[in-house]
């Protein structure tokens, strides 16, 4: 039986809760499609795949994974105002039904890299918004089962995703 190792197709099942086995559930792939992603291929933090490592279909194992080690801990420095004027608005675009509290909006940096931010806040002249990950300042705890182990191809490795009705197809 193939083991799980870089450069590999992984398909699983996991749950994962905040804090540990106990804490609440965050999101589960029970009852849904499976996981699917190439192992080393910076898709998954770097402690998920390192827990997956040598791991073969079958196994049914959980891990803990501490918040700095994850998305890290949470920067009260990336909550930031911004001001309207600095997005590419329409005249007389209503902010508010753009910039709804607890919304996630795509910005891009100044390299056109795209990045998801939390809307906090609108004010008068500016929208706050947390640049934090989400789950930054969480302790992950993933009970995971492994459905499926086989070699990536050499396309999926350079393209660094799964190809075909697992993944993406083009």
């Amino acid at each position: 039986m193939l083991e799980i190792t870089n450069n590999t197709v992984v398909k699983c099942h996991y749950s994962l809760r905040e804090g540990g086995a106990s804490g609440e559930l965050i999101e589960s792939t029970e009852g849904a499609a499976p996981l699917t992603y190439v192992q080393g291929v910076g898709n998954m933090i770097p402690p998920f795949e390192q827990n997956m490592l040598g791991k073969k279909a079958g196994d049914d194992f959980s891990f803990f994974i501490k918040s700095e080690d994850a998305y890290g801990n949470y920067d009260d420095t990336k909550v930031q105002d911004i001001p309207y004027a600095a997005f590419k608005l329409e005249e007389g675009t209503n902010v508010h039904a753009i910039f709804e509290p607890g919304t996630f909006i795509p910005l891009q940096d100044e390299n056109g890299e795209e990045q998801f931010v939390t809307v906090i806040d609108t004010m008068p002249e500016a929208v706050r918004l947390d640049f934090n990950h989400p789950m930054a300042g969480v302790d992950l705890f993933f009970s995971v089962r492994v459905a499926d182990v086989r070699p990536a191809t050499p396309e999926e490795v350079a393209h660094g995703h799964v190809h075909g009705d697992d993944g993406i197809i083009h």
